[in-house]
């Protein structure tokens, strides 16, 4: 194997090199759409060497119309005949799914005309129903939006369409990024969320839990970058990619320094100040985009006691008075997939009905 390659590019050429040339000599005439989106590190363009263990390589969805999903076999079999084992350094043939790690499939040596390749067959509606839970997405609802797994929203809309006669792209178009109430919500919310813990930096560390002060500043921070993504209008991924992800946001670059210092402080000294130096920061954002009346960045003291806080609540009640319908009076508890560890709620879709309910 030569120089990495990441994987969108070396998924695209193999596709338009390899496959595209197969399909248009065997199967003219049909109708499909082919591209790279969804689970994987490089849909995102996060993957390195170490993302080519499993589950990586030269590969791609083809997505058929319900009437051609019985050419599936015969379009393996002339992929199996025709690909080549090696596509620029990397193995095109993949051990069969582990079933005791979750059908985790990995590149390993083939022979020429017995390739299984990682070649993914659905219809959209029936792939959209397992990844999303859902396929039409012209009239969501603000809880049907609150149930999606950000992360998912993300790796559908990064997604990379070589060809595209099904109108995947625009079916997918609706779901570019949060709707306006939705979005206000979840500002209203993170903030809501700091206001909760904002004095507690200090408060733990002046009763002796350094631990306890260290992780609520985590928190707050966490929520804080979560603020980054909003006010950028992005989505945020999960949380192997979340640092990495917003050291590429367009911030000030005060703010993602400031949140470091925050996080990295050895003194509470330090720790208080830079944690609430960033809160000031993300409200002077706040405040840049007019999305309320102008909200205080001033930082004063809790209660006259020795600590600092903005009173972030006064900027989450300032957002949510602009909310609307039913999240004008929903509890502000963001959504599920913005709380890093509860994986197996949010990327579960048959979750989705009971994760609606808890804005009621």
């Amino acid at each position: 194997m030569g120089e990495f390659i990441k994987g969108k590019e070396l998924c695209r050429g193999f596709f338009f090199d390899i496959a595209k040339p197969i399909l248009d000599r065997q199967f003219p005439g049909l109708t499909y759409t082919a591209c790279l989106l969804g689970y994987g590190s490089d849909v995102l363009g996060y993957d390195d060497p170490v993302s080519t263990d499993h589950m990586w390589g030269p590969r791609f969805y083809l997505f058929l119309q319900e009437e051609d999903l019985g050419l599936k076999a015969d379009i393996l079999k002339a992929f199996s005949a025709q690909f080549p084992p090696l596509y620029k350094g990397y193995h095109v043939h993949f051990s069969p799914p582990d079933p005791n790690d979750q059908g985790i499939r990995h590149a390993v040596e083939g022979v020429p005309g017995k390739v299984d390749p990682l070649i993914f067959f659905y219809t959209p509606e029936e792939y959209l129903d397992f990844y999303l839970g859902a396929h039409q997405f012209d009239a969501l609802t603000d809880l049907e939006w609150l149930s999606f797994s950000e992360n998912r929203l993300l790796t559908l809309v990064k997604g990379d369409f070589y060809v595209d006669e099904l109108h995947l792209a625009e079916r997918l178009a609706p779901l570019q990024y949060y709707p306006e109430n939705v979005w206000l919500y979840l500002i209203a919310s993170n903030w809501g969320m700091i206001s909760q813990e904002q004095a507690f930096v200090k408060r733990c560390a002046s009763r002796g839990d350094d631990t306890g002060s260290i992780l609520v500043c985590a928190r707050i921070a966490e929520r804080l970058m979560r603020l980054a993504f909003l006010y950028c209008r992005q989505y945020a991924p999960y949380s192997k990619w979340f640092g990495t992800a917003f050291q590429q946001l367009p911030l000030p670059p005060e703010i993602p320094e400031a949140i470091h210092d925050a996080v990295t402080a050895s003194t509470i000294q330090q720790r208080e100040e830079k944690i609430v130096l960033a809160q000031q920061l993300l409200a002077k954002l706040h405040n840049s985009l007019s999305l309320t009346a102008p909200v205080s960045d001033k930082a004063v003291s809790y209660f006259e006691r020795d600590i600092q806080v903005i009173y972030a609540d006064k900027i989450a009640q300032a957002v949510q008075e602009k909310l609307t319908g039913s999240l004008a009076q929903a509890p502000l508890i963001g959504s599920l997939s913005q709380v890093s560890n509860f994986v197996d709620l949010y990327e579960d879709v048959s979750k989705r009905p009971a994760m609606e309910s808890l804005y009621q």
